[in-house]
């Protein structure tokens, strides 16, 4: 393997603000970023990603190319919840198993935001409408885990009730979904001219807000490294080997449907990637048996980190391979 695609992808900017903010909780500093910063920032992202990806959207035209993407999008956030689930229960309950089935069939906008800025710092195109397959695979992972919940825990004679319209709503319309759908169509509707408008505040702000967001996200996930000795030698290699199975599925799929290198990549690592905000908020609403420091520690501490350090560059040298 070329180590050039690590160390290219090491040496970029957010990814060392990363590698700042973990060194800063293993060297005891009091480095702290106040709360609302980081949620302000994450929205920000989400807003800037999406609405970009509308105007690109409404350039390229929704195409027979665009429309199977999505469904392969929502087909593997619906598969992945379901063949995860039951590698899970080989060594957890029903609860914890389908919390974090869920969380590995949902996406991480961030490490999404962090490949595609990986692909402009190389020079290698693609194209806005993945971030239609983005915004649609966070929610349907939340109802599998649910629909899962229901049918074990009902074998096992035990009785659950979900408010199902009240978890559609936490699917549909919590703040990350709503945000990024909503600014997808708004690009959408508005094309280049919103794109002009609005390019200062979309492009010049975007990469510093990726970086110092970053270095927050590595704050975090040092901080959740602790709750790690509670997972155990099983959930670590899950957390590491799934997302290279799942991205090994996506590029099969990305090449089956004849997507360009850079669509690959993005498309592969909505697949490897592991939702740590949007899911473990509907999880704790929903499924409270489930144990949050499992399903939080491994997505946000193991495989984040491994996804946006080692994963996008490995998945990137899969692609060049397979592609040429």
């Amino acid at each position: 393997m070329d180590a050039s695609l690590i160390v290219s992808n090491i040496l970029n900017p957010p990814v060392l603000f990363f590698f700042l903010g973990m060194t800063a909780v293993f060297v005891k500093s009091d480095l702290e970023i106040p709360p609302p910063v980081p949620k302000l920032f994450s929205l920000y992202l989400l807003f800037a990603i999406g609405f970009k990806g509308g105007v690109e959207l409404m350039k390229s035209g929704i195409t027979t190319e665009v429309l199977l993407t999505l469904l392969a999008a929502v087909l593997m956030a619906c598969a992945v919840p379901i063949y995860t689930f039951f590698i899970l229960k080989l060594k957890l309950d029903v609860y914890d198993a389908a919390a974090i089935a869920a969380t590995y069939g949902s996406i991480s906008a961030v490490t999404f935001i962090t490949a595609s800025a990986f692909l402009t710092e190389l020079g290698i195109a693609y194209d806005g409408y993945m971030v239609a397959a983005l915004a649609l695979m966070e929610s349907p992972a939340i109802i599998v885990g649910l629909i899962l919940v229901n049918l074990f825990t009902v074998e096992k004679g035990e009785s659950r009730e979900f408010s199902w319209p009240e978890v559609l709503r936490d699917a549909f319309l919590n703040s990350s979904v709503f945000l990024l759908v909503g600014s997808v169509l708004i690009g959408f509707l508005t094309g280049e001219r919103g794109g002009k408008v609005l390019e200062p505040f979309t492009q010049g702000l975007f990469y510093g807000v990726l970086t110092f967001f970053l270095l927050d996200m590595g704050l975090v996930a040092a901080r959740r490294i602790k709750d790690l000795q509670k997972t155990g030698f099983f959930l670590i290699s899950f957390a590491i080997l799934i997302p290279i199975l799942n991205a090994a599925i996506g590029l099969a799929i990305a090449k089956f449907l004849g997507m360009s290198q850079g669509d690959a990549l993005l498309f592969s690592v909505l697949c490897a990637s592991a939702s740590y905000i949007a899911v473990p908020a509907a999880m704790r609403l929903t499924v409270p048996e489930a144990n949050p420091s499992l399903y939080v520690s491994t997505a946000l501490a193991v495989t984040f980190p491994f996804n946006i350090i080692v994963g996008i560059p490995v998945y990137l040298y899969a692609i060049n391979l397979f592609w040429s």
